[in-house]
Parts: structure tokens; C-alpha cells; sequence
């Protein structure tokens, strides 16, 4: 089992900047994926960003492709995902998902992920 928490949400204005963490714990794994998700009221749960665990490679959805960067600190069990430029249409909660055993970062679907968090408001107002 894998837990997975959330952090660093709230309310931005447009233009603006925050950072995003997801700590994970219980099973340890060496070889994974993690990827943000995001949803907003009526829609539903679109990828944002994956980073791979063990090995190596970033992807991104294009929505955020330039504004938004993630990150992981494997000694922390923590991934991070910085937003700048943050548009009202990010406005969403965000979900941190893990994918265990691969050592890519090409998985854009809820489906293709084994844990999920519960998720981080963030509101973007203009």
C-alpha cells in the first residue's frame, strides 16, 4: 500500500505563483511514476504532469507546457509540482497519483495509475 497526501493548495491571483507537494509513504518502491491530475467542478480528471521514480524523464500536458515544472525528492518521498503563471482556467483540485514498477513517465490516463491522493484546491481568481 502506498499513501499518497496533497499540500500547498489555496487561492492565487491570476499571474501568480504556488507550488504544489505530494508526499507519499508506507510501501517503498524503487521504479515508478508520478503524475498530477487536476479536475475541475463538472469535468473530468485530466493529466497535468508525470515524473518518473527510479529512472528518468518528465511529460507534460500541453495546457501547462512552460508554466508549470515537476519535480521529485526521492530522500523525502516527495514530488512537487510549481505553477507560475496560473490562469483561472487552472482552477481545479489537484490529484497526485502513483504508478508502480515503470521507469517511464508516458502515462497520461486516470486508469493507468495504482494510488491516488485526495486532493488540493487550488482557485485561480482573475
Amino acid at each position: 500500500q502506498v499513501q499518497l497526501v496533497e499540500s500547498g493548495g489555496g487561492l492565487v491571483q491570476a499571474g501568480g505563483s504556488r507550488r504544489l507537494s505530494c508526499a507519499a509513504s508506507g510501501r517503498t518502491f524503487s521504479s515508478g511514476a508520478v503524475g498530477w491530475f487536476r479536475q475541475a467542478p463538472g469535468k473530468e480528471r485530466d493529466f497535468v504532469a508525470a515524473i518518473t521514480w527510479g529512472g528518468t524523464g518528465t511529460n507534460y500536458a500541453d495546457s501547462v507546457k512552460g508554466r508549470f515544472t515537476i519535480s521529485r525528492d526521492n530522500a523525502k518521498n516527495t514530488v512537487n509540482l510549481q505553477m507560475n503563471s496560473l490562469k483561472p482556467e487552472d482552477t481545479a483540485v489537484y490529484y497526485c497519483a502513483a504508478k508502480i514498477g515503470v521507469y517511464s513517465a508516458k502515462y497520461y490516463y486516470t486508469w493507468n495509475y495504482d494510488y491516488w491522493g485526495q486532493g488540493t484546491q487550488v482557485t485561480v481568481s482573475s
